[in-house]
């Protein structure tokens, strides 16, 4: 089964998916605004408790890489590349435009998935409607969102889905016809579902848009979650 966890917004998301029959087995999402790290590995043995299921049973982990909050990603993939080099398992980082605009596959339009980054700019990334990235994630101001699907055929439909949804709409109002589909939250199970679907790639690392104090886990500190994973 596959292990996905998504510690980039203010919930501490985590699921157990079933790749086979695409199903999730076992999910948690509590909402805790901060505290990820002290949080996370005891949801993880909840939901492994609650699918009958121990650590031997993953055969590989996600994990949402950004955009996000710094420390939140951090925390996320850190945790996934310790338990990754503890268990020998494959570990995929999954955007979190990506999974916003996933749930929206297969519409026909395509997706432009937007979060309110705050002080004045949002995160945005445009999909098409099979779910191909078109535009990669960019932080700017509302108002350059026009300029940023300056090559997208104007007067075209868009899918607006994040918790920017409604700012993306005013900034294109009246250039694009927009659908807009607000959602607060990544739901873990579109996560799963990318990352059930995606071969192994490079190892995840944290996707930062904007300057921050914050710094990529240290091989120590994933050695640490590493050498206190359940084996």
């Amino acid at each position: 089964m596959l292990l996905a966890i998504d510690t980039a917004g203010s919930r501490c998301s985590a699921c157990l998916f079933d790749p086979k029959t695409r199903q999730v087995l076992a999910r948690a999402d509590p909402d805790i605004g901060k505290g990820h790290a002290e949080r996370l590995m005891d949801d993880v043995a909840g939901l492994l408790g609650e699918a009958g299921a121990t650590y031997a049973d993953l055969t590989r982990l996600a994990v949402v890489v950004g955009p996000g909050s710094f420390t939140g990603l951090r925390v996320g993939v850190a945790a996934v590349r310790g338990l990754s080099l503890a268990l020998g398992l494959p570990a995929l980082g999954v955007g979190t435009l990506e999974a916003l605009a996933e749930p929206h596959r297969g519409g026909g339009l395509p997706v432009l998935a937007v979060l309110d980054a705050k002080r004045g700019e949002i995160y945005a990334a445009l999909h098409d409607s099979d779910g191909t990235e078109i535009l990669e994630p960019t932080a700017l101001a509302p108002a350059d969102l026009p300029g940023f699907l300056a090559g997208f055929e104007e007067g075209a439909s868009l899918i607006v889905t994040g918790s920017g949804a409604s700012i993306a709409a005013d900034a294109l109002a009246g250039r694009w016809p927009v659908r807009a589909m607000p959602e607060a939250y990544v739901d873990i199970a579109a996560v799963a579902r990318i990352a059930a679907s995606r071969e192994p790639g490079a190892v995840p690392s944290p996707l930062y848009l904007r300057g921050a104090d914050a710094k990529p886990p240290t091989r120590a500190a994933i050695e640490r979650i590493a050498m206190d994973a359940p084996r």
